[in-house]
């Protein structure tokens, strides 16, 4: 168990090291970050749950915290866990926050916005995620769930990327900040506003066809969490979005 814990800290380190760079980056080349990407992302995708079942597709109990490196304080706030009264304050969307959604089990649609901009829907909660590619406006605004996200491409052996990246030439690397306070669980486990989320975005192909999107999440919240909580989830590409299906938030 130490030797794994061990593992993932350094894991962390070395991606929160090389994602550390995003806020210095501009832009994404001539021509913006779209015509310069090393991977494609856009389309449909759907969730593929092959792990922590029990947390994922049903509301797991109050004082089911499994696997997550609470605070003891993280602990209080969670077993305070009120989903009636979060309902009843409009803040239903509190588990479907960016360092929460990619978990979420539901689809993602992926699209440019602009040639600096990637946009991230998903249709559980109906939330959208803007990763952008050039310099961050200088005032970051009010917290919001999905918070403000810097991107960057890292190219398959390219200096700084702090990871190997996957088969398919590059992967995408992204830093959110000002966040609003939220769930990582939808039992309640909290993270705070002062949370930073780093992820890396990675393609790869399946066998017999198809392609797999591959997200590693690394959460780290200097109130609540003890150490970085790493987590990887997977999608599969879809031929069209004739299966999206947005639903709004739900507190339960």
């Amino acid at each position: 168990m130490r030797a794994c814990r061990a593992t993932e800290l350094v894991l962390a380190v070395a991606l929160v090291a090389a994602a550390t760079e995003l806020l210095a980056q501009r832009g994404g080349g001539p021509g913006g970050a779209r015509a310069s990407a090393p991977i494609d992302l856009t389309g449909y995708w759907v969730s593929v749950v092959t792990e922590d079942w029990r947390f994922r597709m049903v509301t797991p109990p109050r004082g089911d915290y499994r696997r997550v490196p609470m605070t003891d304080e993280a602990r209080r706030v969670a077993d305070a866990w009120d989903p009636a009264a979060d309902e009843a304050a409009g803040l239903a969307c509190k588990a479907y926050g960016a360092p929460a959604i990619m978990r979420v089990p539901g689809r993602l649609h992926i699209t440019w916005g602009d040639a600096d901009t990637l946009r991230v829907d998903t249709d559980a909660g109906m939330q959208s995620r803007l990763f952008r590619f050039d310099a961050p406006p200088a005032s970051p605004g009010e917290p919001t769930w999905q918070g403000r996200s810097i991107a960057r491409w890292v190219r398959a052996g390219g200096r700084g990327s702090g990871r190997a990246t996957g088969p398919a030439g590059g992967s995408l690397a992204a830093v959110t900040t000002n966040l609003r306070p939220g769930y990582l669980r939808s039992n309640g486990v909290p993270y705070s506003g002062a949370t930073v989320l780093t992820e890396h975005f990675d393609v790869a192909p399946l066998p017999g066809g198809g392609q797999v999107l591959l997200v590693t999440t690394i959460v780290e919240d200097p109130r609540y969490l003890q150490q970085p909580f790493i987590l990887s989830s997977q999608f599969r590409k879809e031929p069209d979005g004739s299966k999206w299906d947005p639903t709004p938030c739900s507190a339960t």
